[in-house]
């Protein structure tokens, strides 16, 4: 399949077949365009064109574009569909796509969309499925799947199989269950081809197999798949029973958006905003981290006031805060951002002493080695005396320890305390830092220089 180019020419070409009502030349035209690709043409439209090829497309093809559009998109769209439209796009959606879909409808419209989904079985698992906060397992997952009994034999196996894969879009694995339906395990294929038909379930499934409880968050969802190089994983109730399984697909969404999140957050971004939001949305996600901005610039400033005497003797040392805020920024913002993603992949363990202890290393060696060419060079390019130029370099190893223990301890402790580590990058840190920054190279200087 050739790549798609989303061009001004393509767009203005199907506005022309909306305006002069060309269906079947609009359908020709879209024929053989993935449905992403058609997703992505909607944005470029108006809310009425896009209904249009919404209503003119068949409902196997614009359900799959509507999960691709973004949700005021999708929520415009939907309004100027009657509920039996929307219901028919939902019939040709997996539920769980189905109930993300009916979670974003207003509370009188769900129970009108549902009473008009004919497939009785569908409907029932999509309210099964809005009964879970969409942040855990029982919200991502889907109730398509392939189950055997552990007592049938290979040939009932195969038979039951071939009538459950018909409501399954990609077969990923073929879960074992009891009579009560708890998870036993999962069925080879392999093994299911090379046994004989007679052969009992039990005799051949495989014990081991991971899972995930319905209540899981999803992020412990993501790093479950992620570690272990799942395409899919099923999910059990309070008392072990298979209800559903989670999709590759549907964790990648799950990590796309949880890296946004955090991404804003180290920008000091306090809420889940895009470009093209209203003004007053994206001032309130902005506002409270440059207000704390603000508060720790004066901060700082009062502390240098405070430190006036010492800048009359040595107004050298007004020359180098820039460099120590800088410093101290950086570093915390270097340790944190490691410090986040360990905790997002789970790969940090150990003892927090430990943790910290490393990093206490790492400030001194980067301290020394930075210090080391600031003294040189503050001494020959500035002209500083031998004690001043001591007295920075002395500075700024503190303070890089200090802002590389500061960036450790934080998010750790944030993530203990059940609050999102990734709140302690960017802003958090580079502001506490230039403030601690400012107070330790005057205390330092006034201890050396005596002022």
């Amino acid at each position: 399949m050739s790549k798609f180019v989303l061009s001004d020419a393509l767009i203005e070409q199907i506005e022309i077949l909306i305006e002069n009502k060309s269906d079947q030349s609009l359908l020709d035209l879209l024929q053989e365009v993935h449905f992403a690709d058609i997703a992505e043409i909607l944005h470029e439209l108006t809310l009425e064109e896009a209904t249009y090829i919404i209503k003119l497309l068949d409902s196997e093809k614009t359900s799959d574009i509507l999960t691709e559009l973004d949700s005021d998109l999708r929520d415009n769209i939907l309004r100027n569909l009657s509920a039996k439209e929307i219901a028919e796009e939902l019939l040709e959606l997996d539920t769980d796509d189905a109930a993300d879909i009916i979670a974003d409808l207003p509370e009188s419209r769900k129970e009108e969309v549902i009473s008009y989904i004919e497939d009785l079985d569908h409907a029932k698992d999509i309210v099964e499925l809005l009964r879970y906060d969409e942040d855990t397992a029982g919200g991502l997952m889907a109730k398509e799947l392939v189950k055997v009994n552990e007592n049938w034999n290979v040939l009932t196996c195969v038979k039951e199989m071939r009538v459950q894969a018909e409501n399954v879009t990609r077969v990923h694995s073929i879960y074992v269950v009891d009579d009560n339906d708890k998870l036993k395990g999962r069925l080879s294929l392999k093994d299911l081809l090379t046994t004989s038909t007679k052969t009992a379930i039990k005799d051949v499934y495989i014990p081991k197999v991971d899972y995930v409880n319905v209540h899981d968050s999803a992020e412990d969802v993501a790093r479950i798949m992620s570690k272990y190089d799942l395409e899919a994983i099923p999910v059990v109730d309070e008392i072990g029973r298979l209800v559903g399984r989670i999709t590759i697909d549907d964790i990648v969404d799950v990590i796309k958006e949880e890296a946004e999140k955090d991404y804003q957050l180290a920008a000091g971004i306090t809420q889940d905003v895009e470009a093209d939001d209203s003004i007053w949305k994206l001032t309130k996600a902005r506002l409270p981290w440059l207000l704390i901005g603000m508060f720790g610039g004066l901060g700082a400033a009062s502390i240098i006031n405070g430190f006036q005497d010492a800048m009359e003797l040595y107004p050298i040392l007004l020359i180098f805060i820039p460099l120590i805020q800088a410093t101290a920024g950086n570093v915390g913002v270097q340790s944190s951002a490691i410090v986040v993603q360990g905790l997002a992949n789970d790969t940090i363990g150990g003892e927090i002493i430990n943790r910290l202890g490393k990093e206490f290393l790492l400030g001194l060696v980067n301290g020394i080695a930075i210090a080391t060419v600031v003294l040189l060079v503050s001494h020959f390019l500035f002209d500083t005396s031998y004690l001043v130029s001591v007295t920075i370099g002395i500075a700024l190893i503190t303070v890089i320890v200090n802002a590389a223990i500061i960036g450790t301890f934080i998010p750790i402790f944030l993530d203990k305390k059940g609050i999102d580590p990734a709140v302690a990058t960017g802003p958090f840190i580079t502001t506490s830092n230039d403030v601690l920054g400012i107070l330790i190279y005057f205390l330092i200087a006034k201890v050396i220089l005596g002022f």
